[in-house]
C-alpha cells in the first residue's frame, strides 16, 4: 500500500460536459452580454450607411448577338469596371460634386458588379446621407459612361436604372451583429471553462482520490470545523 501509483492527466469528456452544464447560466449570461454589446455597437457607435444603385447596359453595335459576342461582352464589362473606378472618373465626380475628400476615399464607397453572362453593370455607392448616396451614384454613372465612350469608342450605353433614394440603411446589419455577439460570447465562455476544467487538477471528491491513487477509499473524515 506504500507504493504510490503513477498518475496521469485524464480528460473525462462526460465530467467536462457535466461541468459545462452546471455553468449553463453563466455561459448564457456571457452570450447575452456580448449580444447586447453587438446591439449597442450597431445602434449607437456605428454610423448607418445608405446604398444607392444604378445600372447601365452596354449595347453591341451589331443587331444580332452571338454566344461569342456575349462572351466578349463579358470580358469588356470587366474592362468597364476598371474604367468606372479609374482615378479620372473619381476626380471628375469629386470636382462636379465639390467633395472635400480624396479619390481613394470615394473609391471605398463604390461597388461595381457585373451580372453573370450579361453586359449589365451595377454601380452602388454607400454614404451616411441617403440623398448623397443617390447623388453620387448618378454622378459616378454619368462620369463613367462618358469615360467608357472616350476610351472604347462605344456609343451605345443605356441607363437601365438611375440611382434610387434608399429609405433604409444598408448597414450595419443589426441582427447579424447581435447573432455574432451571442455566438462569440457563448464560444469564448465555453472555451475558458473547458481550459479551466482541464487545468483543474484539484481533488474534490472521493472518486477523484480513488482515480488518482488507484486505491479504494475506506471512509471519509469529516471536517469538524464545518460540523
Amino acid at each position: 500500500m506504500n507504493k504510490i501509483a503513477n498518475t496521469e492527466v485524464e480528460i473525462n469528456i462526460f465530467n467536462l460536459l457535466k461541468k459545462l452544464w452546471k455553468k449553463k447560466f453563466l455561459i448564457t449570461f456571457v452570450a447575452i452580454a456580448f449580444a447586447t454589446a453587438g446591439l449597442f455597437y450597431s445602434l449607437f457607435i456605428v454610423t448607418p450607411q445608405y446604398t444607392s444603385s444604378t445600372r447601365i447596359y452596354v449595347i453591341t453595335p451589331n443587331n444580332s448577338i452571338t454566344a461569342q459576342d456575349l462572351q466578349a461582352g463579358s470580358f469588356l464589362a470587366n474592362d468597364y469596371k476598371e474604367i468606372i473606378t479609374s482615378t479620372d472618373v473619381l476626380e471628375k465626380v469629386i470636382s462636379s460634386e465639390k467633395l472635400n475628400y480624396p479619390s481613394s476615399q470615394l473609391l471605398q464607397k463604390i461597388t461595381v458588379s457585373i451580372l453573370k453572362d450579361t453586359r449589365v453593370i451595377s454601380i452602388s455607392v454607400e454614404d451616411a446621407n441617403p440623398k448623397m448616396s443617390q447623388k453620387l451614384a448618378n454622378s459616378v454613372r454619368e462620369a463613367a459612361v462618358s469615360k467608357i465612350k472616350a476610351v472604347t469608342q462605344v456609343e451605345d450605353i443605356t441607363t437601365l436604372e438611375k440611382g434610387n433614394l434608399p429609405k433604409a440603411p444598408s448597414s450595419p446589419n443589426i441582427k447579424k451583429n447581435v447573432l455574432i455577439g451571442f455566438i462569440v460570447g457563448a464560444g469564448l465562455s465555453t472555451i475558458v471553462l473547458v481550459i479551466m476544467g482541464i487545468l483543474d487538477d484539484r481533488v474534490n471528491t472521493e472518486e477523484d482520490i480513488e482515480k488518482a491513487l488507484g486505491l479504494t477509499s475506506l471512509g471519509i473524515v469529516p471536517d469538524l470545523n464545518k460540523l
